[in-house]
This record gives C-alpha cells, sequence and structure tokens, in this order.
C-alpha cells in the first residue's frame, strides 16, 4: 500500500491560460465578518455597525474586502499550492469591483498568467496568478495578482532528502 498525501500543484504541474476552478466556495457569514474586522482591529462600522450601515449607499454591511481576499487565496491552497509553495511574494492590481454581503458565497478561480525557474534559487520557479472571486451570481467581487516562488518537483524532492539526513532519517 503506498500513501498519496494531499498537496498543491508543482511548479512543472502548473499550465499558463488553464482556469483552475476551486469548490466548495465559502459563504460569509455576520460572524465570520466581524470576528476578522475585530482581530485585525478595523473599526470600521461599514463592517461592525448595521444599523449605521443601513444608511450608507448600499444600506446594508458589507463584507471586510480584506476577508473577502484572504478567503478567495484560502481557496487556492488545496488546489493549488498546499505543500509546493516556497513564499508568496506579493500582489499586485487587487480590486473589488462589486461588493460582498453577509450570506453572500465566495467562488474562486485561478488563472496562471506567467511562470519561469528561479535564476537565484535552483529547484524552484516563479510563478504568477491572477485569483478572481464571484459571488453565487457570478458577478466578480475580487481580483487579485499574485506572484509566488513555487517548487519543482525535483527540487522539493531533493530539499525533502537534504532535510531528512540533517534531522535523523525522517521526513518531518
Amino acid at each position: 500500500m503506498r500513501d498519496e498525501v494531499q498537496r498543491g500543484l508543482y511548479y512543472d504541474e502548473l499550465e499558463t491560460d488553464v482556469r483552475y476552478v476551486h469548490r466548495p466556495g465559502r459563504t460569509m457569514t455576520e460572524a465570520d465578518d466581524v470576528l476578522f474586522t475585530s482581530v485585525t482591529m478595523n473599526p470600521q462600522g461599514l463592517h461592525l455597525d448595521a444599523a449605521w450601515a443601513a444608511t450608507q449607499p448600499f444600506g446594508r454591511p458589507l463584507v471586510n474586502s480584506m476577508l473577502t481576499l484572504a478567503t478567495l487565496v484560502g481557496l487556492s491552497v488545496a488546489h493549488l499550492t498546499r505543500g509546493t509553495l516556497v513564499a508568496n511574494l506579493g500582489f499586485t492590481e487587487v480590486a473589488f469591483p462589486h461588493p460582498m454581503f453577509h450570506g453572500d458565497t465566495l467562488y474562486g478561480e485561478t488563472t496562471v498568467v506567467d511562470r519561469r525557474l528561479s535564476r537565484s534559487r535552483p529547484g524552484t520557479g516563479i510563478v504568477t496568478v491572477e485569483h478572481v472571486g464571484r459571488n453565487q451570481d457570478g458577478e466578480v467581487v475580487a481580483k487579485a495578482g499574485r506572484t509566488m516562488l513555487m517548487w519543482t518537483r525535483e527540487g522539493h524532492e531533493e530539499h525533502e532528502h537534504r532535510n531528512a539526513s540533517e534531522h535523523g532519517g525522517g521526513v518531518l
């Protein structure tokens, strides 16, 4: 019997111009929004004060856009980067073209727009993606460019072998 460990995709497996669709989605609740907003020290009434938010242009509380972004990235992890990401290098062109409201469901998709082997870190590649979040009605609620340092399969295997040798034989 062999073990099959759930993981993301290696640099070698990621293809440009493929849309990776992440499921299941995540329904954003009022509790999620209030907790996230509170733990991130954001006193914005649009997320915490339903009575005041009702007097604002959208007429009700909005889901914190940083929660939307964090959840959008999180939706992609099991599919693309779990165990295969070395580092998150940055985000570009983050936009929230339509608001998320309590009770909306966020669905994610990711397209690889560029990839190249790293010139300074053998065994890794730099991958640029576009994350797109849509609500249950298909409206785009978030977009973000993201650049990541990813393991190649061979680079990760070499790293694991070195790590095991340095730590007495077992993979940590």
